[in-house]
């Protein structure tokens, strides 16, 4: 639902600008066809963490519950930054490989449909 300011170039406080994090960014990320999770998830990292970080330590913390996740592939992964494919380089940082406040990274795992190919 749009919202109409009463004063005339009235520009709110956004509550979740990147200054709010404390030097962290809010990376989204989904999981596709597994809806067990019904969004993506949001983490505050540190963009000078390196990818690697992430598969290791922030992906089995969010997504670790679905009993798929421990037969993921990750060499064939497939992965999309802020909608465009990605290929993640695993020592880079979040920041060199162009992480930045707010964007969506996305996983897809070939073969890895969900429970019983549901997407859940």
């Amino acid at each position: 639902m749009a919202v109409k300011a009463l004063q005339e170039g009235y520009h709110g406080e956004f509550k979740d600008s990147a200054e709010k994090f404390g030097g962290a960014i809010v990376v989204y990320i989904g999981w596709d066809k597994h809806l067990w999770f019904c969004s993506p998830k949001a983490f505050p990292l540190d963009p000078n963490m390196p990818f690697g970080a992430v598969v290791e330590n922030v992906l089995p913390a969010g997504f670790g519950a679905h009993p798929q996740f421990a037969e993921i592939d990750w060499d064939k992964v497939e992965w999309s930054l802020n909608q465009q494919p990605f290929t993640p380089d695993m020592e880079k940082s979040l920041a060199e490989q162009g992480f930045d406040h707010k964007c969506l990274l996305r996983m897809k795992t070939p073969g890895l449909d969900g429970l019983h190919g549901a997407s859940i």
